[in-house]
């Protein structure tokens, strides 16, 4: 039995139902392709990593880049980020990071791409 049921609409057809890890995934993706300051009412919902796909990648944007990727995630306490690397590529960042479940042993390599191009975080 899943732990975790949620519902999503992008990119399904007829299965609308996502469940523990896919939806985790899912939830992390969708917080990362808001801006944060975007919902009103929830400053803190979104990412601030926007901000930063056109500065010089020197070893201070890295820093907070990665300060923020652990925030944004670490709002979602069924995850936790244990290893985190940026890399930039085709005028966007990548991010590729390893999440584990809290409290279970799954745990998986995500790729998240942050496209200026469609304004969109998608997994690589």
């Amino acid at each position: 039995m899943p732990t975790f049921v949620g519902f999503n609409t992008i990119n399904q057809y007829k299965r609308y139902t996502l469940v523990d890890f896919d939806l985790i995934k899912r939830d992390v993706l969708n917080s990362l392709s808001i801006r944060q300051g975007e919902v009103p009412g929830r400053p803190m919902v979104g990412t601030s990593v926007w901000n930063f796909i056109f500065d010089n990648q020197s070893t201070e944007t890295v820093r907070q880049i990665e300060a923020e990727m652990r925030r944004v995630v670490g709002l979602d306490p069924r995850v936790s980020i244990t290893d985190l690397t940026v890399y930039t590529q085709d005028n966007g960042i990548v991010v590729e990071m390893a999440l584990r479940v809290v409290g279970s042993t799954e745990a998986e390599r995500l790729a998240v791409f942050f496209n200026p191009e469609s304004n969109r975080a998608s997994f690589v």
